[in-house]
């Protein structure tokens, strides 16, 4: 069995492959965290050490005994009003302004399967691949219930992790915080990884010890943002990629969330991660329950590269959903960079003509085939198709260009409203905007209030009523500014807003796929500001950045890597100079960093010449061939943007039959400069390879241990590829 309750001395274990996590209600009836680290066995009650700490106080049922004290033991789930002056995990408002609650076991369950959450994403597991254990704390005195959900995928080397909290009082009650996970480690010192950025250069890798000194990591933009990623790692600090103990914590939502970490001052680690306490005041009427979302926690002993493997095969078979789950998907050309708002169906045409010459599998009309909409400023909102701009209806369109032998595809941003549309002319009440205020702009646009339901179904309306026509078989779900002005006018209080958006949120995208089943969903955020788990289980993939230049890609995808697969990393080759950056990169370099997602082109092929026609019809035919490595095979990092002059990285197939190698030589010097060799990793030791290129063969321990040197040519950004494939010869 995956989890193991012994009643004696009432500690839970949760066992997976590797990894052992336990925790124990004690005399006093309260969870107390024990261990969470490599597999063992028995119990770790012992780690519990107890003496007077001077001004760490004591709780009423302790009595004279000054040694127990919850500010330094370590716990499941803390709460503010015990006593512990750490960060807590849950606070609670009574009507009349009382704050704290002290919730004690009462009861628990343990049940076959994986528990799901209303309205909320979930990893999903079969009956047999999973084990799920619930345990009921309550407190009479506040009138509340909290349940904590833990699920066990052992083969996976899973647990996660939410909590339920239910008003069992007459009165309201009001969650100030209400976390999905709290870790306590009694010792050990670790380091913080985790991923910042802004718009065009997302997931920007850091690595930080945690001190003594609270770090709080936070998004307050309703959205799991640019600045700050759901995912963080608790690393030893001589962890690296192929060795040391780490654990990740990843978050199943895409609004704000919060992660914060901090060594007490007795060498005990705190980290915790839930939904964002920014303007978060939620209300419960009684009998009324808020579920806090899923985060998922996963340990490796064998380094950084086996933990993200851990966790992309996790988004891989427990998280994506629908009919890409398990297939590779398709190149594509998207008309934004090739004419961005101006172009008529005749000019679609032309673009799915020149895609078809290139062997692209899909063309994708982006930002503009809607209401009045010929610049940014107009038309969200109005999801209604502007035939006199096409010259032809949608439907039409889509016909013509399946007729070439393409798939079809469109964007959409429907979370957002232009005060210049007919829909706000009607509705101004469905855009979140504080009463007697002008409204904060972005991009010259509002938010609509999808904590409504009655605007969630005008969208659906709208978007379907445009759609069902069509044979659309891909859909670009857009998302361009952040929300600022939290007010919803129905709401009972508006500390419950921005939860209630992705409520709203996951509900429209839920219907979509139910009504499209066939139809592949790529979520965007102005590029990657909501690149999180929560949307990987209603998108196949997220536009990774907005910022396409190849050596910044570099940087994004290799912090992306540490927590999501590299085939939901939306990646395009753009033209030069880049439109961003102004940098120049050849094209089999930008070819090589694009194929290290999902892939696909981002310009006008009319405007390219023969030889760059013939080399894009040369990197479709090298994505196919190499395809399933991409999308099913192990990604491993095997040098750093951050920190070395060439950036490598490898996709090898789970049997450990083949891979790829490929790395982007990013600066280069006067001289002889020492040759750079690159290592690679998770390769059987006594195996011997042949590269397809040359019919050289290596041994995978000299590639481990050496490596291969890169070869001396001069030019800016020269990227390589190489297959590598099992061999028996010696």
């Amino acid at each position: 069995m995956a989890i193991l309750f012994d009643s004696t001395k009432r500690i839970f274990t949760l066992q997976t492959g590797t990894s052992t996590y336990q925790m124990q209600a004690d005399s006093h009836d309260r969870l107390l965290h024990l261990y969470y680290g490599r597999r063992t066995e028995g119990s770790m009650d012992y780690v519990l050490t107890f003496r007077d700490r001077g001004f760490c106080p004591n709780p009423p049922d302790a009595g004279t005994d000054r040694t127990y004290s919850l500010d330094c033991l370590p716990q499941e789930y803390p709460s503010q009003g015990t006593g512990d002056f750490r960060s807590q995990a849950l606070m609670v408002e009574t009507k009349d302004g009382k704050i704290g609650c002290d919730p004690r076991y009462v009861s628990h369950k343990i049940q076959k399967g994986k528990y799901a959450l209303q309205g909320l994403p979930t990893v999903y597991a079969g009956e047999e691949e999973a084990e799920t254990l619930i345990i009921t704390l309550e407190d009479p005195a506040a009138g509340i219930r909290v349940e904590l959900f833990y699920g066990v995928l052992p083969e996976s080397d899973i647990i996660t992790r939410c909590a339920k909290i239910t008003n069992l009082a007459e009165e309201p009650l009001y969650l100030h915080r209400a976390l999905s996970a709290n870790l306590d480690f009694v010792t050990g010192h670790y380091d913080l990884i985790s991923l910042y950025g802004y718009q065009g250069l997302e997931r920007s890798f850091q690595r930080n010890p945690v001190t003594h000194t609270e770090q709080t990591l936070i998004s307050r933009r309703g959205t799991s943002s640019h600045q700050f990623n759901p995912l963080c790692i608790l690393a030893e600090p001589d962890t690296t990629e192929t060795a040391g103990a780490c654990i990740a914590v990843q978050m199943l939502y895409s609004g704000g969330s919060m992660a914060v970490a901090a060594m007490d001052p007795f060498e005990g680690t705190r980290f915790q991660m839930g939904v964002s306490d920014y303007a978060f005041r939620y209300p419960l009427a009684k009998g009324e329950t808020f579920t806090a979302p899923e985060a998922v926690l996963c340990r490796s002993g064998n380094g950084l590269g086996d933990l993200s493997i851990k966790l992309t095969d996790c988004i891989r078979g427990h998280i994506i959903r629908g009919p890409y789950k398990n297939k590779v998907t398709p190149v594509l050309l998207n008309s934004w960079e090739a004419c961005y708002f101006d172009f008529d169906g005749k000019k679609i045409l032309d673009l799915a003509k020149q895609a078809k010459d290139l062997d692209i599998d899909l063309l994708v009309v982006d930002d503009g085939w809607f209401g009045k909409r010929d610049d940014d400023n107009s038309g969200l909102g109005d999801w209604y198709v502007n035939e006199k701009k096409l010259g032809m209806p949608l439907s039409e369109l889509s016909e013509k260009v399946h007729a070439m032998g393409l798939s079809f595809g469109i964007w959409v941003e429907p979370e957002m409203i232009s005060e210049d549309s007919d829909l706000y002319r009607a509705h101004p009440d469905y855009a979140l905007r504080i009463p007697g205020r002008e409204p904060v702009r972005s991009r010259n646009q509002l938010v609509l209030d999808f904590s409504r339901k009655e605007v969630v179904d005008n969208v659906f309306a709208q978007i379907t009523k445009s759609l069902d026509p069509c044979q659309i078989d891909y859909l670009k779900w857009d998302y361009n500014r952040s929300i600022s002005d939290i007010y919803s006018c129905t709401a009972d209080d508006q500390g419950r807003v921005l939860y209630d958006y992705v409520l709203g949120l996951y509900g429209l995208l839920e219907r979509i796929g139910k009504r499209y089943p066939n139809m592949l969903i790529e979520s965007c955020s102005g590029g990657g500001g909501r690149f999180d788990a929560g949307m990987l289980a209603y998108s196949r993939q997220i536009w990774c950045s907005d910022n396409t230049d190849a050596i910044d890609r570099l940087r994004i995808q290799y912090g992306t890597s540490f927590g999501y697969p590299c085939e939901t990393m939306g990646a395009h080759v753009s033209k030069v100079p880049n439109e961003q950056s102004g940098r120049i990169t050849p094209l089999s370099t930008r070819g090589i960093v694009a194929m290290a997602g999902t892939f696909g082109y981002e310009l006008d092929p009319a405007k390219l010449g023969g030889e760059e026609k013939a080399e894009i019809r040369e990197q479709i035919k090298e994505r196919r061939r190499i395809q399933n490595l991409i999308f099913f095979g192990d990604y491993r990092r095997l040098s750093s943007p951050y920190t070395d002059p060439v950036t490598a990285w490898s996709y090898t197939s789970k049997d450990r039959s083949e891979f790829v190698v490929n790395a982007v030589r990013t600066e280069l010097h006067f001289g002889d400069e020492p040759t750079k060799f690159i290592r690679l990793a998770g390769l059987p030791e006594d195996a011997m390879y042949r590269r397809e290129e040359d019919g050289a063969l290596f041994s995978g321990a000299a590639l481990m241990e050496v490596g291969i040197p890169l070869p001396h040519e001069r030019g800016d950004y020269r990227a390589y590829a190489w297959h590598f494939t099992r061999t028996d010869r010696a």
